[in-house]
């Protein structure tokens, strides 16, 4: 956004792409800090400790309960790097961090993918037994999720958090669980501090509208927590943060007030997208709405022409592993602004007064991580991956941080509603036929792989009968490598999954094209009084009062 104001006249494009609370801080609020500005820049802030003590004062949780870091990417990097030993479930499509940052390290990210045709619901049921026959070591689910909105009610999260009880760690990401409705007392924080592996992570940032100031938190019991808060250092929160956390104590309400207008503006904003014909619009319980595209669009060529002619500035998902350039992510904002966003639209997508329909681009893979050692496996190849890198990992039979992974059992494994589904056909990389001036001897034609979410080293240790009965279809990500001599043992190098992990192309574009059309936004069922909100704050569930 700073890039985009900077080559226009200062003032950027309408933004549907960041997730920020438009109505928080108020001007009042920022006129203060402006006034202030020489005084927080210029002196250290307080220690972590201080600031933490602060907040946790505000929404009455106990300090030894929390640790507070520098936005949630701190925080989820130092939960892969002190908690994640060897393997990470994470549903897909979803926040990026979740399945880039453990790939980064060398660990195995076993990826569920969510339908399209069930509206991208997470069911739970499913995912407990994908992370049993995956004997996944940590489980990782965001409520709501990002893009989509997705939203699981409380008692289920529970349910979940006990069943998988034996598991290292449960990680419950809330970042955006303030701008739900759907339940009161929507988080689970409470519960995890009393558990023994939960971790509850939350956003100051998207909730309040300050990105840039860069802060967030999170909640577990007093080991969890207090084995985080040791590794941060002392100043990682910055002097803004400081200010903002001791000045929230006096405009509770006026927070409150601007959650009660998020959740009507995404009502109000999802009827209005909902009207243009053919795009869909999935239920969101965030500050965003998840939209398909419709038959012949192409998320890139729309959000270069929404920015381009309308000067509106949109999210395209073609890069999150699981979605595809069919869909867009936008941001809730006032009734002003998604006018101008529906106009924009409707003129990108029908052609009432520029240029012609939208056209699909061809398939291929345009996957973008921000991290290099990622990037090469998806994109190096059209989304086949790196053979080559992948098989010395799949050999060295340890995890990025050295720890021996157990050898699969040979057992069939069912295909997944997913694989069983019509999928829109992959790309598959031409295969340039080599001279051959020596004849050589016939290599084994290594195995198809059927479903999706098998890693290519299980592929490989399947009886040979599953493949004959498993059903013909499209296969995703690339054939099973040869067998290929074992290389030294030792750490799986960065960026390459460990062995029996998948390749973020594997998993990516997995979710059936039949989604469910003209799906209802999420019902409203009860905002918080704001009247009674007056002289109090919301309590770390966002609803309610605190106390």
């Amino acid at each position: 956004m700073a890039a985009l104001a900077r080559e226009s006249d200062g003032t950027g494009p309408v933004d549907f792409c960041i997730p920020c609370n438009p109505y928080f801080p108020t001007p009042a609020m920022f006129d203060e800090m402006a006034a202030r500005l020489r005084e927080i820049i210029t002196y250290y802030p307080s220690s972590a400790d201080t600031i933490t003590a602060e907040l946790c004062n505000l929404l009455q949780l106990p300090p030894s309960c929390v640790a507070m870091g520098n936005g949630s990417t701190e925080l989820i990097t130092w939960i892969d790097h002190l908690m994640v030993r060897e393997s990470l479930a994470i549903p897909v499509p979803t926040f990026g961090r979740w399945t880039d940052q453990p790939m980064e390290t060398g660990k195995r990210v076993d990826m569920f993918p969510l339908q399209e045709s069930s509206g991208f619901a997470l069911d739970l049921t499913q995912y407990a037994e994908f992370i049993r026959k995956r004997n996944t070591k940590v489980a990782v689910i965001c409520n709501p999720n990002n893009p989509d909105g997705g939203f699981i009610h409380k008692q289920a999260l529970v349910q979940f958090m006990d069943a998988m009880a034996d598991l290292d760690l449960i990680i419950i990401d809330e970042s955006f669980l303030e701008f739900a409705d759907a339940e009161v007392e929507p988080s689970v924080v409470q519960e995890a501090m009393l558990r023994p592996n939960v971790v509850v992570l939350r956003s100051l940032g998207k909730n309040f509208g300050l990105h840039g100031i860069r802060f967030g938190y999170l909640v577990a019991n007093p080991a969890l927590a207090g084995r985080i808060r040791s590794m941060l250092p002392k100043w990682n929160l910055n002097a803004f943060a400081e200010h903002v956390v001791f000045i929230l104590k006096e405009h509770g309400a006026e927070y409150a007030q601007s959650l009660q207008q998020v959740r009507r503006d995404r009502l109000d904003m999802a009827s209005h997208l909902s009207a243009l014909p053919g795009l869909t619009v999935y239920p969101s319980q965030g500050n965003f709405l998840f939209v398909r595209l419709p038959v012949g669009a192409e998320g890139t060529v729309v959000r270069d022409r929404m920015l381009t002619e309308h000067r509106i500035l949109v999210r395209e998902c073609g890069n999150k592993i699981g979605s595809s350039s069919r869909f867009l992510r936008l941001v809730v904002r006032p009734q002003t602004d998604v006018r101008r966003l529906v106009s924009g639209m409707e003129q990108v997508l029908y052609g009432t007064r520029r240029g012609a329909a939208v056209p699909e681009l061809g398939t291929g893979t345009n996957y973008s991580s921000g991290t290099a050692a990622v990037d090469r496996l998806v994109g190096a190849t059209n989304g086949a991956g790196m053979q080559n890198l992948a098989a010395q990992a799949l050999g060295t039979g340890t995890s990025g941080v050295g720890i021996p992974m157990p050898v699969p059992m040979q057992v069939p494994m069912p295909v997944p509603a997913a694989a069983q589904m019509p999928m829109q056909p992959q790309p598959v990389p031409m295969q340039v036929p080599q001279p051959q001036p020596v004849p050589q001897p016939q290599q084994p034609q290594p195995q198809p792989q059927f479903e999706p979410m098998v890693a290519a080293a299980q592929v490989q240790q399947m009886p040979m009968q599953m493949s004959q009965q498993m059903p013909q279809q499209q296969p995703y990500g690339v054939p099973a490598p040869a067998p290929a001599p074992m290389p030294p043992q030792g750490p799986t190098p960065t960026g390459v999954p460990a062995r029996n992990g998948l390749t973020a192309a594997q998993v990516r574009g997995a979710t059936s094209p039949n989604g469910m059309q003209n799906l209802a936004p999420a019902p409203a069922t009860g905002w918080p009084n704001a009247q009674a909100q007056a002289q109090s704050w919301p309590n770390a569930a966002g609803m309610g009062q605190a106390g």
